[in-house]
């Protein structure tokens, strides 16, 4: 089975800085798009950032300029880079990921969502 694990989230002053990592593992023979998203108290889950199995990445408005969303391919993790944080950017981190996996009669692409990490940023 395929499992994402987040980590790196914690409690942060306005301004600072924390980096958020995903790892992807189990049964992997590829993983295609990569993606953060955040859910903060009473708020639906919105998305983040995201990066294509070429590199190429697009933001929410609201972090472009203050995140950054990298992976590397090799350790199957996605890395998410936040600065200048500032107290609406706390929420529940989650990580996304579009895995092409085998039950060991088939192969699919299934969609796969960690258990999330807490980003609170504090004024």
């Amino acid at each position: 089975q395929v499992q994402l694990v987040e980590s790196g989230g914690g409690l942060v002053q306005a301004g600072g800085s924390l980096r958020l990592s995903c790892v992807a593992s189990g049964t992997i023979l590829s993983i295609d798009t990569m993606a953060w998203y955040r859910q903060a108290p009473g708020k639906q889950r919105e998305l983040v950032a995201i990066i294509t199995s070429g590199g190429s990445t697009n933001y929410a408005d609201s972090v472009k300029g203050r995140f950054t969303i990298s992976r590397d391919n090799a350790k199957n993790t996605v890395y998410l880079q936040m600065n200048s944080l500032k107290p609406e950017d706390t929420a529940v981190y989650y990580c996304k990921a579009d895995i092409h996996t085998s039950n060991g009669f088939r192969t699919y692409t299934f969609q796969y969502w960690g258990q999330g990490t807490q980003v609170t940023v504090s004024s």
